[in-house]
């Protein structure tokens, strides 16, 4: 009983100390905004994406269209849920106390603040290193890499992000309201348990490691993708890398500038002994700016298509006053391509037909 009656109550110690205030209507008006403009570019996201899987169904590509659905699925759901509940605290004044004695809300709110959070960093991640498998490795990738195993890989993976969220429920420490008011999350005022500590440094530490495997893998497979496409202008395209390329740039810059604040902060919160220099501004600011990823994750990955870009690209040289280059024409896609070069490169059986080729014209 004694355990229980400090999770339902853990959650309001940091109501008799608010340091940091929101306007009300200002505070509502961006949850909409932010809510409805993410449900709206993520379910746009999911439309092209299933139109994309009924036209094109090769083996090479059906990993990364199964990755990019769960990426964009999880997005939805988290402004679904996380913008209903916290439009819901806004309209009810952050009257938490009369709306949450149990501190079931509270919860609900944290762990899907964290769950909603950490998956999708992981699922980018996931998606780099199967990128720089499928462009570095191509047979690997074609045999190892099936609908099968990429599904595993995405139940695991929201397995994984569900057993973070669920951690401190599991050792009976409740979710904090924070200073603001207005979301819940792991103790982040007046960390003194280890185990607090700990939770805030395995969230931080976590999507780091993501941020910077996404950023490893995105380097490799770009400087790879350059490399093909210096040794192949004669015989295949000269545009139909960039696709790759520019998209693997967003990734990385988007990614690391929404997130890298709020886990920065949140790892200086768990690293400091003394009180946090954090201010609830900072903090709020950093959690807008990692919402932002969740809405610009669908334009990075699906919207920025080659279509896009070719058009981009004309309007460009058009406005630089320099003559526009008849482009090849983009048949395959950049991953297709980039696969189909680096399998022949590596082929042993087309290496040895070229080393045939000398001793049967000499023969003749």
């Amino acid at each position: 009983m004694n355990s229980s009656k400090s999770l339902g109550l853990a959650g309001f110690g940091v109501l008799k100390n608010t340091t940091c205030h929101t306007e009300k209507k200002i505070s509502v008006f961006f949850s909409i905004i932010f809510m409805t403009v993410g449900i709206l570019s993520n379910t746009l996201a999911i439309a092209i994406l299933l139109k994309a899987y009924q036209r094109f169904r090769q083996k090479s590509k059906a990993s990364f269209l199964l990755l990019a659905s769960g990426l964009v699925v999880t997005d939805l759901f988290g402004h679904l849920i996380n913008g209903a509940i916290a439009v819901f605290v806004y309209a009810s004044d952050k009257d938490w106390i009369r709306f949450n004695q149990s501190n079931i809300l509270c919860s609900v709110f944290g762990i899907c603040m964290v769950f909603f959070g950490l998956c999708p960093l992981l699922l980018g991640s996931v998606m780099a290193v199967e990128r720089c498998i499928g462009v570095t490795k191509p047979i690997f990738h074609s045999t190892k890499m099936t609908s099968k195993h990429v599904k595993m890989m995405l139940t695991m993976v929201c397995l994984f992000a569900v057993l973070i969220a669920l951690l401190p429920i599991l050792r009976f420490r409740a979710y904090q309201i924070q200073a603001s008011r207005t979301w819940c999350f792991y103790k982040t005022e007046h960390v003194e348990d280890w185990e607090d500590r700990f939770y805030l440094l395995l969230f931080s530490c976590l999507g780091l490691l993501a941020l910077a495997i996404s950023f490893l893998c995105n380097a490799i497979t770009g400087i790879t993708l350059l490399r093909v496409k210096f040794k192949s202008q004669q015989r295949q395209g000269r545009s139909h890398h960039f696709e790759m390329i520019i998209q693997l740039l967003a990734i990385m810059c988007v990614s690391c500038i929404c997130w890298s604040p709020f886990l920065v902060a949140m790892a200086r919160i768990g690293i400091n002994e003394d009180h946090s220099n954090e201010t609830c501004e900072t903090i709020l600011f950093a959690l807008r700016m990692a919402t932002w990823n969740q809405i610009l994750d669908p334009w990075v990955y699906i919207l920025l298509r080659k279509a896009v870009l070719k058009n981009l690209y004309k309007i460009t040289r058009g406005c630089c006053g320099m003559p526009i280059i008849n482009l090849h024409m983009w048949e395959l896609s950049s991953i297709k391509n980039s696969l189909k070069v680096a399998a022949i490169s590596e082929s042993p059986v087309s290496s040895k037909q070229i080393n045939l080729q000398p001793l049967n014209s000499t023969g003749q």
